[in-house]
């Protein structure tokens, strides 16, 4: 598969068939075990890093295999951890009572079109994001820094210096050394000899509050590559959430129980709505602050596609040439008709079949607009914190009160018989969006991959169809077999409640959308995260005016989500931040830094790996702890032995880290 579709680029080892078939295979046991295992806890992992690490030491074997294929390989396999994204829509379908199953052809029309919509979406969104973007892009740099050290400790070709080749060696070191740690971590968590997550719950009069941070060293390596801006506006959230918002509202309603039981219980179903309405009124700011440029991607792929057009190929560099804009146009369109086909199924024979022309009509135009906005904030967030860390479930949430909103406007009627119908059919829309985001998220994540390694743009657009495909070919299946095996809480005719599959995320946005169509849901909350969005925002833009900032997206993160993920990531950006400080006064200061940034990539890469083992591991032996060897009452000690051990890892890293630079620069 060396063809080049006419006016984009020379022939080149990047987009290959084996590379399509490797990533593929990938693709496919990496989404089923994300189905599960984000049904089953209520978290997914970043298939990106794995791959890329799986890709370099399979096509390790072929004499011209090159950096560029095995960044196609990642970038088909990184769909896994995105397209997956669905599971906190779809099973909400069967939780409602509207399916029994998933239907094959249904199920997967809305994965593939709308993740192929996604792909299109990022085609100008590239331009405004990533090329002329100052995000970080965490997992992204992480990635491209493990494909260059793989590659370079591969062939070393171009005949480097001895100063190369001492730094090459030594990033390798790092890279191997970090994930090695940070796996040898994970393991010890799977074993129960150190705990997981460092919690603390107290009592503050009638109310109740505290904080738990995840012992992970991929989420401090996460911190380490956001940089400190972002770090302390995720430290605002955090403080905002759990020094201000979760004190007073179980003060306000107090309620007996465990202080943690309280806590966790306010911030789940009270302050995670005003981290959502932070996030919602953030996202719209940042999209209005992106109109100019996104609207000059635009302008800037239409006249790249009259250039390749009038003067050829060699008139763009590598990395500025993507799929012609009217290709994205038409292929947009194209998706659409799927997406309005599986709509008519969907709704076909229902009491809502007499009004399918105007749902159906409301529901393109809501995906078509709303999908391009909410791809937009979720490549923003990508480009902030991570496609890992991004929280997809925020977006739904926005979501499904918008399409909600949106459909009880074509049916008036909407709380009497044709209220439990309507509030299938906005899980359904809300579905295809969730996959325009997810996929959009993922996609600008790559593409800054590739922009990093000189990759060209057009030939990952193509290949991440391809990863939508095949990951839309595994989901449907697996769900079903899922639902016959363990069943949904909270779905009806539920057999065995026990061993029945949280899916947490479905839970709450199935949940929302009875709220809004009932009449009876919270708006008041969400709109005290608008509010106190914009008082950031207006804070950001004083900011700003000395050059410091405090991006509002990411302080709507650090409300929205856990402590646990959150608290270790701002911990990651203070010890990046001091070490960086620390190093760059001594000798080899900038090559210490670089050698931090692949470390940090290590930490990632080890977890990550690590997931898809213990994953395979649980689905196996359908055990939640398969690798257990102690008990609860070993878990105080655990909590000694794994904050040490947590601290004493890190510490010893930074430490070696730096003599490695020294020692590289003497060589």
């Amino acid at each position: 598969m060396h063809s080049t579709p006419t006016g984009i680029g020379e022939r080149r080892l990047e987009l290959t068939l084996r590379g399509i078939i490797l990533g593929g295979l990938i693709t496919l046991v990496f989404t089923a075990a994300n189905v599960y295992l984000g049904l089953k806890v209520g978290l997914t992992f970043a298939s990106s890093i794995p791959a890329a690490v799986i890709s370099m030491a399979v096509l390790r074997g072929f004499k011209n295999s090159t950096i560029y294929e095995n960044n196609i390989v990642q970038t088909v396999a990184s769909s896994a951890g995105t397209i997956s994204s669905v599971i906190y829509v779809l099973p909400g379908l069967v939780m409602v009572g509207w399916w029994s199953g998933f239907p094959f052809w249904e199920s997967f029309g809305i994965c593939a079109a709308g993740g192929i919509l996604g792909v299109m979406y990022t085609v100008p969104l590239r331009r405004a994001l990533v090329s002329q973007s100052d995000l970080p892009y965490p997992e992204g740099v992480a990635a491209a820094e493990v494909l260059r050290v793989g590659a370079g400790a591969r062939d070393g070709t171009g005949e480097p210096t001895a100063a190369a080749l001492a730094e090459n060696r030594a990033g390798l070191l790092a890279v191997i050394w970090g994930a090695i740690a940070s796996a040898g971590f994970a393991a010890g968590t799977g074993a129960r000899i150190f705990v997981g997550t460092l919690a603390g719950y107290v009592r503050i009069g009638a109310g109740a509050s505290g904080l738990g941070g995840s012992l992970s060293l991929a989420l401090i390596g996460a911190g380490h590559l956001i940089g400190l801006a972002v770090g302390l506006a995720m430290f605002t959230g955090l403080l905002i959430a759990w020094g201000i918002a979760t004190p007073i509202l179980t003060a306000l309603h107090p309620m007996p129980g465990a202080a943690a039981d309280v806590a966790l219980g306010v911030w789940a179903h009270q302050v995670r709505f005003i981290g959502a309405g932070t996030i919602g009124i953030s996202a719209v700011w940042t999209l209005g602050k992106l109109a100019r440029p996104v609207w000059g991607g635009v302008v800037s792929a239409i006249a790249a596609s009259r250039r390749l057009a009038r003067d050829g190929a060699d008139s763009l560099p590598r990395t500025e040439r993507d799929i012609p804009i009217g290709w994205v146009g038409l292929i947009s369109l194209a998706c659409l008709i799927p997406i309005a086909i599986v709509l008519a199924v969907f709704l076909s024979g229902g009491v809502l079949a007499p009004m399918a022309v105007p749902l159906i009509a409301g529901a393109i135009v809501f995906i078509a607009i709303a999908g391009f906005f909410i791809a937009s904030a979720a490549g923003y967030m990508a480009g902030l914190i991570g496609s890992s860390n991004s929280p997809i479930s925020g977006l739904a949430i926005l979501a499904v009160i918008g399409a909600t909103l949106m459909l009880t406007v074509v049916v008036k009627n909407a709380s009497g018989s044709a209220g439990p119908a309507l509030v299938a059919f906005s899980l359904f829309v809300t579905a295809v969006v969730i996959c325009v985001a997810a996929i959009a998220n993922d996609n600008l994540q790559d593409l800054k991959t590739g922009q990093l390694v000189d990759a060209t743009p057009w030939r990952q657009q193509v290949s991440l169809v391809f990863g939508v495909i095949f990951g839309a070919l595994v989901i449907p299946p697996i769900l079903d077999l899922l639902n016959r095996a363990y069943g949904f809480v909270g779905a009806p005719n539920l057999h065995t409640i026990a061993a029945a599959l949280p899916a947490p995320q479905a839970t709450l946005i199935s949940a929302l959308a009875k709220g809004v169509i009932q009449g009876n849901i919270d708006w008041g909350l969400i709109g005290i995260g608008v509010l106190a969005g914009i008082a950031i925002i207006i804070v950001d833009e004083v900011l700003r005016l000395s050059g410091r900032k405090l991006p509002p997206l990411a302080v709507g993160l650090g409300i929205y989500l856990p402590s646990t993920v959150t608290a270790p990531v701002v911990v990651g950006t203070l010890l990046g931040w001091g070490y960086n400080r620390w190093v760059s006064s001594g000798r080899n200061g900038e090559m210490a830094k670089r050698l931090g940034v692949l470390l940090a990539s290590g930490l990632i890469v080890g977890e990550s790996l690590f997931g898809v083992f213990l994953a395979g591991l649980i689905v196996a032996t359908n055990n939640a702890t398969p690798l257990a060897l102690v008990g609860d009452a070993f878990q105080t000690a655990a909590t000694v032995i794994g904050a040490i051990a947590f601290a004493l890892v890190i510490a010893l890293l930074y430490r070696w880290i730096r003599s490695l630079a020294q020692r590289a620069a003497s060589e």
